[in-house]
């Protein structure tokens, strides 16, 4: 029996704010901490201090312009402030962070567009080492809990693990997953995919593509091929497409971000492995310059640990021991 309504958005939005806080303890470390302990050093704020500020934010991966946009607004503040405080000064960067976040954030969940797409149909992207399969198999785990019946399409057939590590997860969630051989046709899985989740009455399709072929532009095509021969089988799929990053590659992550999205429109970013990363910063550079919001966030190995991303607890979590 299928849950409520109410009980299928909380469980669709799978968060742990603990888990959260801790998983971003180094990244706090590096950007935060870093602030408030150069803040602190003074007793007048000053361009000095400005000037500090701004070095921690660029080479926290954050970025130039973000970077920028923060210290012109807290200069602008200053100004007109009396009060130059420490909580002042972390508040306005707090808020500006926050801003850039919620910027792209008002973009409807899975739950909300299943009601009148079924099946939905969500197609992962991304390089081999981001964590994609795993992600996946995470995914259906959240949807699974939310009472969704999920099919997945192993269209990886490039790389034999692969197909391997996704059967072991679908065993593990519960969920149908449709193979083939190694070598086969990926857009052929994903045409067989979405035909046995219409047979099957399916409420999700997630569809596993390759990390790497020969060449860049070899990866691409077959992308533009496999949403194709998705379209032809329901002329609107797939309805989403998530970009898989991992977060301890920093600038890199930003790299893959601006290459998908020259070939493929993206619809959302799965950033994995912010816990035990310095380098969480970038999640503020990447959704500003790329313009795409973050649907999920990695912050651990446990089946329960991709969580919902949500803007204000994220930057909550970041400037949680600094209030």
């Amino acid at each position: 029996m299928l849950l409520k309504t109410k009980d299928k958005m909380k469980l669709l939005k799978n968060l742990n704010f603990n888990k959260l806080k801790n998983s971003l303890s180094k990244t706090r470390n590096k950007i935060v901490t870093s602030i408030t302990e150069t803040v602190s050093r003074k007793a007048v704020l000053d361009e000095d201090i400005l000037e500090e500020i701004e070095e921690i934010l660029i080479t926290s991966d954050i970025g130039y312009e973000v970077s920028m946009r923060i210290i012109d607004e807290t200069r602008k503040k200053m100004k007109s402030e009396s009060d130059r405080s420490k909580l002042n000064i972390i508040d306005i960067i707090k808020a500006e962070l926050t801003g850039i976040l919620n910027k792209y954030a008002n973009v409807p969940s899975e739950f909300e567009q299943i009601e009148k797409y079924k099946p939905f149909v969500i197609l992962i992207i991304g390089v081999n080492g981001a964590g994609k399969t795993t992600t996946i198999g995470k995914l259906a785990s959240i949807y699974k809990k939310a009472g969704l019946k999920v099919v997945i399409g192993s269209a990886d057939t490039f790389r034999a693990a692969a197909n391997e590590q996704l059967d072991v997860w679908a065993k593990r969630v519960g969920v149908e997953i449709l193979q083939k051989e190694r070598g086969t046709d990926p857009s052929s899985v994903a045409f067989d995919t979405l035909n046995v989740a219409k047979d099957k009455n399916a409420d999700i399709v997630l569809i596993d593509t390759a990390g790497r072929l020969h060449t860049k532009s070899n990866l691409m095509e077959e992308l533009k091929k496999i949403k194709k021969v998705l379209g032809k089988v329901l002329d609107y799929a797939p309805n989403e497409i998530f970009l898989v990053l991992d977060g301890t590659t920093g600038q890199n992550a930003l790299i893959q971000a601006k290459e998908f999205s020259k070939y493929t429109d993206l619809t959302g970013l799965i950033i994995t492995k912010l816990d035990g990363t310095a380098k969480g910063g970038v999640v503020f550079q990447i959704i500003s310059e790329q313009e795409v919001p973050v649907r999920y966030i990695g912050v651990g190995e446990g089946i329960n640990d991709l969580q919902t991303f949500d803007s204000k607890e994220f930057v909550n979590a970041l400037f949680e021991n600094e209030e």
